[in-house]
């Protein structure tokens, strides 16, 4: 394990040229990319923040959000620092948007998180909080080292990758849940600062290509991304390349960050924007950030049943077999089962990485 990055090239300027992401930063000795994570230094790319966290947290699965994969489970969340993109909404921008790696006080092999993953029930990891596309050789390490131990992996990401790294990336994942955060070129350059093409690649890709189940979520804005065309147009993509199948999740807004004279998203505009995504041909439309039972639950595609009753995190009613089939009528729900539900609930557990194996439950 090193901290030399990958994917980067020397041009005939004399500079490194990044090529993680589409921003392919070109960066002389000392400098970092737009990352800030990322840094030349004697002649070759680096990794600053390999092997340090801003901290460890055991969550419920539907957190991230998924639903559709290993439901009711615990999975160890950790994140770093910096992003590759610069969303005026980050809701995590302490960390996206930190230029001091001191903050990063909890260092951890790759070994260390899967050994405590396992110990401690968790399913998954789940790299998450910061973009994981930035600290792909961290998150690829220690994904090998949780499949040797039967967990799980778990991107959250705004998928804001390159070509070139989306393989390495998304087949080291067993689960991602991608943020589409708008349905226009003009959003994104506005509100993320970052392109919207090579997201919906990143989509594609990781749906049609790779073995990563994916569940997208949309972050309703007022008056920015909400419309019903805009919604529209996005669920007509999303079937038409992804397939029916895959879930979508519109969450509330809440102002933070740089967005802090926005309203927040009204329950309505969330039941509307799940109600279009139906009749569009999205199987699995739910709404987040709110309390809605009836929105949040999974419902099955051959009879209609409530197969799996969920409040807030918590599941209150499960109607599958250990093979995640229906069982009024035995059709198969999409997605990631392994036997019975999970009953970790609502928890939220934050934790500090210890090097051994005692773990306190």
């Amino acid at each position: 394990m090193s901290n030399v990055a990958r994917y980067w090239r020397m041009d005939e300027d004399g500079r490194i040229v990044c090529e993680l992401c589409p921003r392919f930063c070109a960066l002389r000795e000392g400098q970092r990319g737009m990352c800030f994570v990322r840094m030349r230094k004697d002649d070759q790319l680096i990794l600053d923040t390999y092997g340090r966290s801003s901290g460890f947290c055991i969550d419920p699965i539907e957190k991230k959000p998924l639903s559709h994969f290993l439901p009711g489970t615990p999975v160890l969340s950790f994140g770093t620092a910096g992003c590759n993109l610069a969303c005026k909404f980050c809701q995590n921008h302490e960390m996206s948007t930190s230029r001091d790696t001191d903050m990063l006080s909890q260092e951890a092999s790759a070994e260390l998180i899967a050994s405590y993953a396992a110990n401690a029930g968790c399913r998954s990891v789940a790299y998450t909080y910061n973009d994981p596309v930035i600290f792909l050789e961290y998150a690829v390490d220690i994904a090998e080292a949780c499949r040797v131990r039967g967990v799980k992996n778990v991107a959250v990401t705004a998928g804001y990758i390159s070509e070139a790294a989306r393989p390495e990336f998304f087949h080291a994942m067993d689960a991602a849940n991608i943020d589409l955060k708008g349905f226009t070129e003009r959003f994104y350059r506005k509100l993320t600062g970052a392109e919207m093409a090579p997201v919906l690649d990143s989509i594609a890709y990781a749906v049609n290509e790779t073995g990563c189940w994916v569940e997208l979520t949309v972050l309703l804005i007022p008056g920015e991304n909400d419309s019903p065309g805009e919604i529209a147009g996005m669920c007509r993509w999303v079937v038409e390349n992804c397939g029916s199948d895959v879930p979508v999740h519109f969450t509330a807004f809440t102002p933070q960050h740089r967005l802090m004279d926005r309203d927040k998203t009204p329950v309505d505009s969330l039941l509307r924007a799940r109600a279009i995504a139906k009749d569009i041909g999205v199987n699995h439309a739910y709404i987040g950030n709110v309390h809605h039972v009836e929105a949040q639950s999974s419902y099955c595609t051959g009879c209609g049943k409530r197969v799996i009753e969920r409040d807030w995190h918590l599941l209150s009613d499960w109607q599958l077999d250990g093979q995640g089939r229906c069982k009024a009528c035995g059709m198969q729900m999409p997605g990631v089962f392994d036997g019975p539900p999970g009953d970790w609930g609502r928890k939220r557990r934050p934790v500090r990485l210890v090097d051994n194996d005692a773990v306190a439950r």
